[in-house]
């Protein structure tokens, strides 16, 4: 069984293709691009981690598309997500029926904020959001960004345009995976290779 980890694939959502010039002509074929890169590397029984942002759109149709992807399915909720409890004005009740819809059509588990995982043998840490950085000028969810205590590594989503890696935050999204979930070994190979090259001093 292997791990997975993505972000970020926005199903169902007409204006990421323009605003991230994803290489696709419509929201179909966006959709069935990203199940099929999914499930190309993606085995039934490995463990994919979303982080944040899965589905846009009309929900009652990209929802279901759930199901179409391969593996046990975790969702730690992005600020798009209806089921993120982090929106102002976001009650209690409707993040529970959202959940309930979630659950319903295939994640396992939903999970919000930050949470410690293990990598081979390092401790990071995944999160919707990056220690720093966003789409435009200035950082925005201050209050839902992870502290950086300056040597713990950070998956995350959130950014589409940036690169994978940066000062210990690897971004996982899709924009930046060729559209498809990055593994367990390849994530630990480039922390590997990173720390190599430089160093991180205490």
């Amino acid at each position: 069984m292997a791990r997975w980890f993505t972000s970020d694939l926005h199903l169902g959502h007409a204006n990421i293709i323009r605003y991230c010039d994803r290489p696709f002509h419509s929201v179909g074929e966006m959709n069935a691009a990203l199940i099929s890169r999914w499930n190309e590397v993606v085995a039934p029984d490995d463990e994919v981690w979303v982080l944040g942002d899965f589905a846009m759109g009309r929900l009652e149709e990209t929802l279901p598309l759930t199901g179409a992807l391969a593996g046990r399915k975790t969702l730690l909720t992005g600020n798009h997500d209806p089921c993120w409890a982090g929106k102002k004005g976001r009650t209690p009740d409707s993040v529970a029926q959202w959940r309930g819809e979630y659950y319903r059509a295939g994640f396992e588990t939903i999970l919000d904020g930050c949470v410690e995982l293990n990598l081979g043998a390092k401790r990071v840490l995944a999160c919707h959001f990056p220690y720093r950085g966003d789409s435009g000028d200035h950082d925005r969810y201050l209050d839902h960004r992870p502290s950086d205590d300056g040597s713990t590594w950070l998956l995350h989503g959130h950014i589409h345009e940036n690169g994978c890696i940066e000062d210990r935050m690897i971004n996982v999204g899709v924009d930046v995976w060729d559209f498809r979930p990055v593994s367990e070994s390849d994530l630990v190979d480039l922390i590997e290779l990173s720390e190599e090259s430089a160093p991180l001093r205490p």
